[in-house]
C-alpha cells in the first residue's frame, strides 16, 4: 500500500500483543503506537527497536496527538477495558462506547482514508457503532470478530482429526461471544466434507466448540487476560490489507441484508484486500444454523442504542 503504515490505537496487552506480532514477520513498514499513557509507549518502543537487529527493518514511532495518525493505512483499534474473570464481553458495552465516542472520530479526522480494524470488546456492537458513527465507505470499518474463534475450533477439531488445523476449513460465526455458533454443514477438510470425515461425530464437534467458546474464560481465570492469539490474528488481518491478499476471514461486519440480517454487526466469511472487507461470502447454512445467526443477531441487538 501507499504508505505501508499501521496505527495501534491502545497499549494494552492484546496491543502491544499485535504490534509485536507484525515486528517479528515484518508486517508493516512503519508501526505507531498510540495511547494515551505517552511514556509507557516510549518504553515499549525502545523495547521492540532493540530487537530490530535480529528482525526486519520496520520504522516505529510514538503519537503523542491523533494528528500523529496521518496517511495511515490501517487503523487498529484495540483501545478499552478488558473483560475481567466471570464477566461477558457484553458487560463491557457502556464504558468501551464511551471510549470509542472520545477516540475513534477524532483519529478519522486526520486519516479519513484508513481501514478501521475494530478489536476491543465487545467487538460486534463496537463495529456497529463505529461504523454508524464514522459513516465511512462499506468495508472500510470491520471488527476482528470470529477470527480468533474459529482458529480455536479449527486447533481443536485438529486434535481428534488428527489434521494440521491450517488444513480445515472451519468457521465459527455469529457473535464474538456467547451466542457464536459452529458453521458445521458447510465445514470441509481437503474438499471432504467434515461431516463425512474418519472419526466424526457430533458429539466430538460439540466438544470442540464447547472448548472454543470457553477457551477466553479459562485463559482469563488462569492467567488475567488473552492476548498473544489474538495479536498474531490481528497481524494475519493486516497482512492481507497491506499486501491486498483477498484472504478469507470470518469477521465481524455491519450487514445490510446479507444472510437475512441487518441494522446489526454480526461475523460472517468476508474477503480481506486493500479497501478492507471487499465481499462477503453468503455460505449455505443448516437451518439449525440460521436459527443460531438470528439469535446472536437478537441479543446483540439488546445493546444497540
Amino acid at each position: 500500500m501507499k504508505n505501508n503504515k499501521v496505527a495501534i490505537v491502545g497499549g494494552g496487552r492484546v496491543g502491544m500483543s499485535a504490534a509485536f506480532a507484525m515486528i517479528l514477520r515484518n508486517t508493516a513498514r512503519n508501526l505507531v503506537l498510540y495511547d494515551r499513557n505517552v511514556d509507557r509507549m516510549k518504553g515499549e518502543q525502545l523495547e521492540f527497536q532493540h530487537s530490530l537487529s535480529f528482525l526486519g527493518t520496520t520504522t516505529i514511532t510514538v503519537a503523542e496527538t491523533a494528528s500523529d495518525l496521518t496517511d495511515c493505512d490501517v487503523i487498529v483499534y484495540t483501545a478499552g477495558i478488558a473483560q475481567q474473570p466471570g464477566e461477558t464481553r457484553l458487560q463491557l458495552t457502556a464504558k468501551n462506547l464511551e471510549i470509542m465516542d472520545a477516540i475513534l472520530p477524532e483519529i478519522v479526522k486526520f486519516t479519513p482514508n484508513s481501514v478501521i480494524l475494530i478489536v476491543a470488546n465487545p467487538v460486534d456492537i463496537l463495529t456497529y457503532h463505529a461504523a454508524q458513527i464514522l459513516k465511512l465507505p462499506k468495508g472500510k470499518v470491520f471488527g476482528s470478530g470470529t477470527s480468533l474463534d474459529s482458529a480455536r475450533f479449527r486447533f481443536h477439531l485438529s486434535e481428534f482429526l488428527q489434521i494440521n488445523p491450517k488444513n480445515i476449513h472451519a468457521y465459527i460465526l455469529g457473535e464474538h461471544g456467547d451466542s457464536s455458533f459452529p458453521a458445521v454443514s458447510s465445514a470441509d477438510i481437503g474438499g471432504q466434507p467434515l461431516i463425512t470425515m474418519p472419526g466424526f461425530s457430533p458429539e466430538k464437534v460439540q466438544q470442540a466448540y464447547q472448548k472454543t467458546r470457553d477457551a477466553a474464560k479459562a485463559i482469563i481465570t488462569a492467567k488475567g487476560s488473552t492476548y498473544y492469539a489474538i495479536g498474531v490474528v490481528i497481524n494475519q488481518i493486516v497482512d492481507a490489507i497491506l499486501r491486498d491478499t483477498k484472504r478469507v476471514f470470518p469477521v465481524s461486519l455491519s450487514l445490510n441484508n446479507e444472510y437475512q440480517q441487518q441494522k446489526i454487526a454480526l461475523s460472517v466469511p468476508c474477503v480481506i484486500g486493500k479497501n478492507g472487507v471487499e465481499k462477503i461470502l453468503e455460505i449455505p447454512l443448516s437451518e439449525q444454523e440460521k436459527t443460531a445467526l438470528n439469535q446472536s443477531a437478537s441479543i446483540l441487538k439488546q445493546f444497540i442504542k
